[in-house]
């Protein structure tokens, strides 16, 4: 199995030097060449299997240059019994009729991003020996909010890796921002930014390929890579659990073998969803991606007009691991559904960093159509999502999810497509304390600190708090560092000590 690049399809490296590098030189992600086939005959095998066996069957496809010892390491390491609070690790819950729940946040730190970063510093650690020749591997990361927690925890005291986290000084959660400025580890650095997401995310990819920066760490033994879904060893881990949910339906009996479902991804990346349109190259059987957005709606205007145009107002929403205007891994889906046209990702990616707009030509959209559609849910939408869905079914959950089921719920309602349907579920409701509270109670808030309104969610609520939550209160800030976005690299060279 060999990786190519976006932006060079000339590239041709196999997994390890994709999981150890992170980017291209060039600038362009890593993608397979090609995509392993599953028949139905073996997604049915993968009912009988946990999700260790799940993970293991789809993963060997994609890292054949890792021995099958190694793969046993990694991903019997990363989800080890005691380190998710689910004995299935991502439980597919249903809600009502054809209305199925993935949730995929009951890992160390309460966040989907944990299926993967709990994993990705045992691949890079192998990768590593492989590739890097004994480097100290220097893990760069910016951050909506989620990402960073997750990666700092995955990589804490990891040997030969440091890890750096940006995060937008007022575009986290209060619970998100407590996780990551408090992290434990000698091997961790947290730094808040002036401004968005967007303004880390471009700051760091500048970074990765700054010629000046990357040989001042080459002096030291160091290298970059990355922990954000632009690293191909964050997103493969995603693939698996689409696999594992459809086994889950079929368990059930909500489906049999072959049947067709839709799936519901609320996202601002583009990465979660990119990873089941993964899935469904493969031959998983989905019908339909949907795509949900919050009030910051750039990709579902893209998905239906075909002009990606990051040059509007920016929301800072109650779903913030979703307040993204430049959305990565969507050059990945544009590379593969032009027919791997590198030469066309370069111009369109040349404008969106010169303009910040670009548009694809019609044929390509209705090619993106065939397989995905798009919707958008505004901050009441997502508070009346919420309480009917507390008050109606007894399921609580945080506003990331609640995009996605107002936007699956307006999506059945103008097509009448309402097959079995799987549901993204993102994050814990209660990294999201008061905005959950507010909308369950309609915005009768008490006059409270963080850890007052946990309490009373879960007073008003019953559902249970995780622990890894409710262990903050105590902890000791340990990260103050803030800067702009123009200043990253020095900060970057500040927190390595160089």
């Amino acid at each position: 199995m060999l990786y190519t690049s976006t932006r060079d399809n000339s590239v041709k490296v196999n997994a390890s030097h994709a999981i150890a590098q992170g980017i291209s030189e060039e600038g362009g992600l890593f993608v397979p060449c090609e995509f392993p086939q599953f028949s139905i005959e073996k997604i049915k095998e993968m009912a009988s299997m946990t999700y260790i066996e799940r993970a293991k069957t789809v993963l060997r496809e994609f890292l054949d240059d890792f021995s099958e010892e190694e793969l046993d390491y990694c991903v019997s390491g990363a989800y080890a019994a005691g380190k998710f609070s689910s004995d299935s690790v991502a439980p597919t819950v249903n809600i009502t009729g054809n209305e199925n729940v993935l949730e995929l946040w009951h890992g160390p730190t309460c966040a989907f991003k944990d299926m993967a970063l709990q994993l990705l510093p045992y691949l890079m650690t192998v990768s590593a020996k492989k590739t890097a020749d004994r480097k100290t591997i220097v893990i760069l990361v910016a951050t909506s909010g989620d990402t960073g927690k997750a990666a700092l925890e995955g990589f804490k005291d990891v040997e030969h890796t440091k890890i750096l986290v940006f995060y937008p000084e007022n575009g986290v959660s209060p619970m998100q921002k407590l996780q990551m400025v408090t992290q434990e580890g000698s091997n961790v650095s947290v730094c808040a930014v002036k401004g968005n997401f967007d303004d880390a995310q471009s700051a760091v990819k500048a970074i990765f390929t700054n010629d000046e920066i990357k040989e001042k760490l080459a002096q030291k033994n160091m290298m970059f890579s990355s922990a954000n879904s632009i690293n191909w060893g964050r997103l493969v881990p995603q693939i698996v659990y689409y696999f594992s949910s459809y086994c889950d339906l079929m368990n059930s009996g909500s489906i049999t073998a072959g049947d067709k479902i839709n799936v519901v991804v609320p996202t601002g990346n583009f990465g979660n969803i990119l990873a089941c349109y993964y899935a469904k190259k493969m031959g998983l059987p989905v019908k339909k991606l949907i795509c949900a957005s919050n009030s910051n709606n750039v990709l579902t205007d893209f998905l239906t007009t075909g002009t990606y145009n990051k040059n509007r107002e920016f929301y800072t929403t109650t779903s913030p691991s979703m307040d993204i205007l430049i959305s990565s891994n969507l050059e990945r889906l544009l590379y593969h559904i032009s027919g791997n046209d590198d030469k066309l990702i370069n111009d369109l990616m040349g404008k969106l960093s010169k303009d910040g707009v670009y548009s694809v030509s019609d044929s390509l959209l209705s090619d993106i159509q065939k397989t995905f559609s798009a919707g958008y849910a505004d901050e009441d939408e997502v508070n009346g999502t919420i309480k009917t869905y507390f008050d109606k079914y007894n399921y609580l959950c945080d506003t990331h999810t609640a995009v996605a089921l107002k936007v699956y719920s307006d999506y059945v309602e103008k097509t009448g497509d309402d097959i079995p349907t799987v549901i993204d579920s993102t994050a814990s409701p209660y990294k999201f304390s008061k905005s959950v509270l507010s909308a369950v109670t309609g915005g009768n808030l008490p006059e409270a600190d963080e850890f007052d309104m946990v309490k009373e969610l879960h007073d008003k609520t019953g559902a249970d708090v995780p622990k890894p939550l409710a262990s903050l209160r105590d902890k000791e800030v340990r990260f103050s560092n803030v800067c702009s976005k123009d200043d990253m690299g020095k900060m970057v060279f500040k927190l390595l000590g160089i």
